[in-house]
């Protein structure tokens, strides 16, 4: 899942983006409006983080030109305000959630999580594919009972998989919710991955759970 944190506060930014990516998300981070409404015109956001009070420009003017582009990415705003009239303001806007500061980081993971399932989506704490179960609060991965390790990365690819079960994924749809800008890796970096997950997910499994689709992508289900 890849996020975009706007906040002009320097050190918050970087515990952000710091404590975010402890958690599995592919964050970019910027310091004013303008640079986040380039980074959501240029990029495909799972989620934005906005704090309102942005050099530049402010990030209720970056939600309203967003909203006006049609760019649907779930919006949580930051605010050191926390009148009545500021929460309408923020969420006529086009805000999904509005975090007044200080905050415990907690809440703020919690806030973005929330934002982070479809519409109408009945939380889940667990996926199930098979007998693949993805825990996503703790992030424990079973296949037929049996517990598998991953690494962070390998977790996050697994998780979007498992959370678009069914869905061909392109190697750049899943590139580009996995790492941000700053990434400099090879090319082959998703056919790496995926060679990863299916040595610990498949091998020695039936039925196949990862499926390459020739010129499309990777999809998991339980069955071609």
């Amino acid at each position: 899942m890849r996020i975009l944190i706007a906040e002009d506060e320097k050190d918050l930014n970087r515990m952000l983006v710091s404590r975010l990516e402890t958690e599995h998300y592919s964050v970019d981070s910027c310091f004013n409006g303008q640079e986040a409404l380039e980074y959501l015109e240029s990029a495909e956001y799972d989620a934005a983080v906005l704090d309102i009070m942005m050099p530049v420009m402010d990030g209720l003017t970056v939600l309203r030109q967003m909203r006006r582009k049609n760019i649907s990415t779930p919006v949580l705003l930051l605010t050191a305000k926390d009148s009545i009239e500021d929460r309408v303001n923020g969420l006529d806007a086009g805000a999904n959630d509005y975090l007044v500061k200080p905050f415990a980081f907690e809440e703020l993971s919690a806030r973005i999580r929330v934002l982070l399932r479809k519409p109408a989506e009945t939380p889940k704490t667990c996926y199930r594919v098979g007998d693949l179960e993805v825990h996503m609060d703790t992030h424990q991965v079973l296949r037929g009972g049996i517990e598998i390790k991953l690494s962070g990365k390998e977790f996050a690819l697994l998780r979007y998989m498992v959370q678009n079960a069914g869905t061909v994924l392109s190697r750049e749809r899943l590139e580009q919710h996995l790492w941000n800008y700053d990434y400099m890796g090879s090319s082959n970096v998703i056919d790496v991955y995926i060679r990863y997950l299916r040595k610990k997910i498949d091998d020695g499994h039936e039925p196949k759970l990862i499926h390459t689709v020739r010129g499309a992508g990777y999809v998991l289900k339980e069955k071609e």
